[in-house]
């Protein structure tokens, strides 16, 4: 190739003054276009050139024109740029093929100046040939740089280096754009090439870790974040290298320079490529979300405070147990709000006084009622000497705990030098204005620290806590309250009764459930009636509380009331239910019967009802006579049977009214067992009544063992321990008195009949050894037989009975009661019933079917009891 002359610039449009920046390389790119040239492989893709090149981005490509004027050299980029072959434009006239009609002539000029030897560049406007496939008229706009040359023979021609001015436009556009992008960012941005070192970064990476943008060229990601960080970041970089995966919101963490403020950023990463798809680097795109986080911690732990208040709300208080209580506000906060916990309450709070001395300056007894870790097993020692729970303690009065608890406000105390306690949060509980304990949160090291926001919450846990506890407590003192009452109504210790063995048991209803439990109304009773006859009661007052307790204590001394008045069974529940009918009425009894005869208008009155069974034995006959107001029946076992309930006709509850009572008479074979009881004993939430009954009967298999060991039976092998409602159990075994300890005789209505009479007692007493009752008894039995003679009717029969007592019974058909009173000094009667009165234990009179029955009582000689002389009797009646 001939030599190339000095270069003459000229510019077709000098407002189109691009031109190619790579002016020193320009002559090793056209050795190469023009290698290219001589390489015809038909490969379609753009890139021949080394990797990195320019002409990776813009469109290049040469061909020669001859000393005619004409192409005669046709390079493969000429094809692509053109998109003409080469053998169809070897020959063509370059003016005539490409340039508009309009620019020919001035085309021709300067081909004629070229292959006279003139170096010329500029931009050319041009069009693709008529014809070409796909390419017909479209135009185009090329620099064009054209070098002289001289062929073999010697004659002048021109090599041609074209480069298309739009796309070299656009890619000075896309520079100006990214060059925008990139300094202009609020965020940080870098380009990092494939050794992980920073190629570039703006100035706002600049502005945030110092220096200008060029002194951060050719650092790596540990010369900014921690070992730890940066080896987690540099394996991201290679892995978004490798993979082409963009990585989007990568939290960051490290420091800047001049702070010890840890900071936060959320970084993009994608890969980077040429132009011709080469991977070139990673992209860095950093944002600072310190703030951002920050305000995301607040948020979380705002929500995560207001969970754990709901679920304090849901949790808390769903017993009415102290200790319950106490551990479920330990299981809301740890782990969720602290790594130890533990819950004191004041002794003398639990103990029942209001205001246990000490409260005023935290000095008095707690008690530690709870203790919960998430760390540990080992008792609390965030602020002392471990205490363990249940056990009785209290603080020191310069103490931060017993300073919470003086102030009624929160103290933090600080962890011990080697303890597992980072700091404590001693928070007093307050509920209605008073403090009634003090409960710890602690946080091990290496924990977050307590905050403000964690001081309230803790605040608020404890308050809430410390109402439920309140409560609780007030519960407790009422229902410890309510049971001394009930138990003080009923029968102390084992009751006895001629003619029984008698066994019972009580168990009230319990807290122990998680249920909120109150004493209840149930209630049984052994009452002695004359002639050594015995009522039994079991009754079971509906609803709970003391209330409750209240009420069956006025039935039970009604019951007692009417028993003595030795009324029919059937009489006495009909009484009961006047009386529980009159016990929710403002005026009582009678204006509750007047308000039922009234048309039923809205009551505001409390309304009391009541379940009863009240039976009357007769130890000398061996019957019982029972009466029900919709009580659960009784169960009769008799020896070598089955135990079956005995069919008595319920009737409607005490206090409903309007409805008689029916009576059952059942005679009770010797050795029968007979079993009174309330609901509570065969029914709960998880059985039925009829499970429970069935229960209850098959329960009652062997009644010859003691009255004792049944009971126990009885309540080990039936679900008792439910707690849901108390459970009254009156268990009787029938042991009748012997026909040799009862002396029965009928006398004529004739005053022999005293003396007879008389002469019966003093044999029958001596028979049985009774000596020294003799005297005494004669003279009240002349007495009643005498009265029965003058006041009374019909046949008169005595009844002597020794059983713990010597029981003597005048029977005649008058229906007139006797009446003691007192006679004055100048009457010669009226002296008999005060004589009966001072000489014996007991005395009185009941009605009868047929009549009625006067009787008296003595102690049996060798007791306790001293026997009156009957001379000293008569001379006190003067």
């Amino acid at each position: 190739m001939s030599e190339i002359p000095a270069k003459a610039t000229e510019s077709e449009d000098p407002s189109e003054g691009a031109r190619v920046r790579a002016a020193d390389g320009l002559a090793s790119a056209v050795g190469g276009a023009l290698a290219a040239d001589g390489v015809r492989t038909g490969d379609a893709m753009w890139q021949s050139s080394p990797p990195g090149s320019i002409y990776d981005y813009i469109r290049v490509a040469s061909f020669s024109i001859g000393p005619d004027g004409l192409v005669n050299q046709w390079s493969l980029r000429a094809e692509h740029l053109f998109g003409i072959p080469a053998d169809r434009a070897v020959g063509m006239d370059p003016i005539e093929a490409f340039i508009d009609p309009r620019h020919r002539e001035r085309g021709m000029r300067k081909m004629a100046e070229i292959l006279d030897g003139r170096e010329w560049t500029g931009v050319v406007p041009f069009r693709m040939p008529r014809g070409v496939e796909g390419e017909c008229g479209h135009e185009g706009l090329a620099e064009v740089y054209v070098m002289p040359t001289r062929t073999e023979e010697g004659e002048k021609a021109a090599v041609c280096i074209v480069v298309d001015v739009r796309t070299l436009r656009t890619i000075e556009t896309d520079l100006a754009a990214s060059q925008a992008i990139f300094s202009q960012s609020p965020f940080g941005f870098l380009l990092i090439d494939p050794d992980l070192r920073v190629r570039r970064a703006n100035q706002r990476f600049a502005s945030i870790f110092g220096g200008t943008p060029d002194d951060h060229r050719g650092k790596g990601v540990h010369d900014y974040l921690q070992r730890g960080e940066a080896e987690r970041v540099a394996a991201t970089l290679r892995r978004v290298l490798e993979t082409g995966n963009s990585i989007t919101d990568m939290h960051v963490t490290g420091f800047v320079p001049g702070s010890d403020e840890r900071r936060h950023w959320s970084v993009n990463l994608y890969r980077v490529h040429s132009g011709s798809g080469r991977p070139i680097g990673v992209a860095w795109l950093g944002t600072d979300i310190t703030a951002r986080r920050a305000a995301a911690r607040e948020a979380a732990a705002a929500r995560r405070n207001l969970a754990l208040l709901n679920e304090a709300g849901a949790r808390i208080g769903n017993s009415l147990d102290l200790e319950t209580t106490a551990r479920q506000l330990l299981d809301v906060v740890v782990p969720g709000f602290c790594d130890l916990a533990t819950v004191d309450l004041y002794q003398g709070l639990l103990a029942g006084d209001e205001t246990p001395p000490g409260l005023a300056d935290g000095s008095a007894e707690l008690r530690r009622v709870a203790f919960a870790s998430a760390v540990s097993d080992a008792p609390f020692a965030g602020t002392g000497v471990p205490v363990a729970v249940g056990a009785v303690h209290h603080y020191p009065f310069n103490s931060p705990c017993a300073d919470a608890l003086r102030t009624a406000r929160p103290q933090t105390v600080p962890g011990e030098d080697g303890g597992l306690v980072q700091s404590t949060l001693a928070v007093p509980m307050v509920a209605h204005d008073t403090v009634v304990g003090l409960v710890q949160f602690a946080r091990t090291k290496g924990s977050e620290p307590f905050g403000d926001r964690d001081r309230d919450l803790a605040v608020e846990l404890a308050a809430r806590a410390a109402v439920c506890i309140d409560n609780a407590r007030l519960y407790r003192r009422e229902h410890e309250r309510a049971l001394i009452l009930q138990r003080s109504l009923l029968p102390p210790g084992d009751p006895e009764a001629s003619g029984l063995d008698i066994a019972c048991r009580y168990l009230p209803g319990t807290v122990n459930t998680g249920r909120p439990s109150e004493v209840g109304g149930d209630w049984f009773d052994v009452i002695e009636l004359p002639g050594h006859r015995t009522a039994l009661v079991v009754g079971d007052v509906m609803g709970r509380g003391l209330r409750a307790a209240v009420a069956m204590g006025e039935l039970r001394t009604a019951v007692r009331t009417l028993a003595q008045l030795d009324l029919e069974p059937a009489e006495v529940l009909s009484q009961l239910d006047e009386i529980a009918r009159g016990l929710g009425a403002p005026g009582g009894v009678q204006q509750a019967t007047r308000a039922a005869r009234r048309p039923r208008e809205a009551d505001l009155s409390e309304v009391y009802l009541a379940t009863c069974v009240y039976a009357v034995y007769d130890s000398v006959t061996r019957r019982c006579t029972f009466a029900n107001a919709g009580h659960l029946p009784p169960v009769l076992v008799e020896p070598g049977e089955p135990a079956l309930m005995l069919d008595v006709p319920p009737g409607m509850p005490l206090g409903v009214g309007g409805e008689p009572f029916e009576e059952v008479e059942v005679e009770l074979p010797e050795g029968a067992l007979l079993a009174l009881y309330t609901d509570g004993l065969v029914e709960s939430r998880d059985h039925p009544l009829d499970e429970g009954l069935q229960a209850f009967v098959s329960a009652l298999s062997d009644p010859t063992q003691p009255l004792e060991d049944v009971c126990d039976h009885v309540l080990n092998t039936l679900d008792t321990h439910h707690g849901e409602d108390d459970i009254a159990l009156l268990m009787a075994r029938v042991q009748g008195l012997p026909t040799d300890s009862v002396g029965d005789w009928t006398l004529p209505r004739e005053p022999r009949s005293v003396g007879r009479a008389r002469e019966y007692a003093r044999a029958q007493l001596l028979a049985w050894d009774m000596e020294p009752l003799v005297d005494t008894t004669e003279l009240l039995v002349s007495e009643l037989v005498t009265n029965a003679l003058r006041y009374g009717e019909g046949e008169i029969r005595l009844r002597l009975l020794l059983d713990r007592t010597l029981v003597c019974e005048v029977w005649d058909s008058g229906l007139v009661q006797p009446r003691r009173r007192r006679a004055r000094d100048t009457d010669e009667g009226g002296r008999g019933l005060q004589l009966v009165g001072l000489l014996s234990a007991a005395w009185g009179s009941r009605r009868t079917p047929r009549g009625k029955t006067v009787w008296f009582e003595l102690p049996l000689p060798g007791g306790d009891t001293i026997l009156t002389d009957p001379a000293e009797a008569l001379l006190s009646l003067f």
